[in-house]
């Protein structure tokens, strides 16, 4: 099989022809149709985060594809079927954090991606508890972004428990940020998208945002006041700046989800500030397999459009630098 492997950090991924993984117990083998470019799978080829994957390595933690072999004791998935992996590879099932709905927080967790092998190849291994089946109807080159991007987002509105009317901000439209426009509609809120380009604000619009604030010539805390401020801002742009702009433009009450990861990233939280307004802010990481699966049923319900790129496996490094420049929409997604 080919695959695009990290030899070492913050050098140019090497394409390899590599056997094909077998699947040990309770494993699968995946035909991996698509995968997409997320920017941890950036962070991750460059070394950039406290916890460092060990190369060499295959990135991705948006492969979809399909079942073409079983290990032993998998039952309730079938060769032939289509699913998806995502960055939860695999949790224990048996702490607090898993027996209590938040699988995605366990200590004993598996990142597809970077802890193991990823969906930058042609073939993949995955436990079969933690491959998501994918609805039928559903394109696997939407399946790819909704497997991070998607669930990812998801999970952060739920965080902050966004309500009908409320004033969400979403900070950076990209690949994550263009389904949580979506998202935040399907709740019911007034959303204000923020960014600083301009075809990135005008998908915003396209896709039903109510304000859209260009951060290049408007400061997004005082916009958002003037609308009496966010109940809720979600943190998707990598930018230190943007984390504390958006919370400044929080109402009393009001919670600052941080979702991207800017490499050594940190914000100033002001003590007097946050304790008389009540404001709040909360991490929130990925989303459990109950929340991709929710994913999954809206898109098939045909309640979100992903926005994306298409290109070969052997274009990652070029992929990579157009993603560093902002030259990308939405989401790259490579097929195999």
């Amino acid at each position: 099989m080919k695959a695009a492997v990290v030899r070492s950090f913050g050098q140019p991924l090497v394409i390899e022809e590599r056997p094909d993984p077998e699947p040990g117990p309770g494993q699968v083998r995946i035909r991996v149709e698509a995968s997409g470019l997320c920017h941890t799978d950036i962070h991750a080829a460059h070394g950039d985060w406290p916890v460092k994957p060990n190369p060499p390595f295959i990135p991705g933690h948006e492969g979809v594809g399909i079942v073409e072999a079983l290990g032993d004791g998998v039952t309730h998935l079938a060769v032939g079927q289509r699913v998806a992996v995502p960055w939860l590879g695999w949790a224990c099932g048996r702490c607090e954090h898993c027996l209590s709905g938040w699988e995605t927080l366990c200590e004993q967790q598996q990142n597809t991606g970077y802890s193991v092998d990823g969906g930058y190849a042609e073939k993949m291994l995955a436990p079969a508890d933690f491959a998501a089946p994918v609805p039928d109807g559903i394109d696997p080159r939407d399946a790819a972004p909704l497997t991070c991007a998607g669930v990812t987002t998801y999970k952060a509105l739920k965080v902050a428990g966004v309500r009908p009317t409320q004033l969400v901000a979403i900070s950076g439209v990209g690949g994550l940020g263009h389904l949580a426009v979506q998202y935040a509609k399907i709740a019911g809120a007034t959303v204000a998208a923020i960014d600083v380009t301009d075809d990135k604000l005008e998908l915003a619009r396209e896709l039903g945002a109510d304000i859209l604030i260009d951060a290049r010539t408007e400061d997004p805390a005082e916009v958002l006041k003037q609308h009496g401020g966010a109940h809720a801002a979600i943190a998707l742009a990598v930018n230190e700046q943007a984390f504390a702009s958006v919370y400044g433009g929080l109402r009393r009450g009001g919670k600052l989800v941080m979702v991207a990861l800017p490499a050594g990233g940190t914000i100033q939280v002001p003590i007097f500030g946050t304790v008389l307004n009540g404001t709040s802010v909360i991490g929130s990481i990925v989303g459990t397999r109950q929340d991709l699966d929710e994913v999954f049923q809206l898109h098939a319900a045909g309640r979100t459009k992903v926005i994306y790129e298409t290109r070969p496996l052997d274009s990652v490094n070029e992929s990579i630098a157009e993603v560093l420049k902002g030259q990308i929409k939405a989401r790259i997604v490579f097929e195999m």
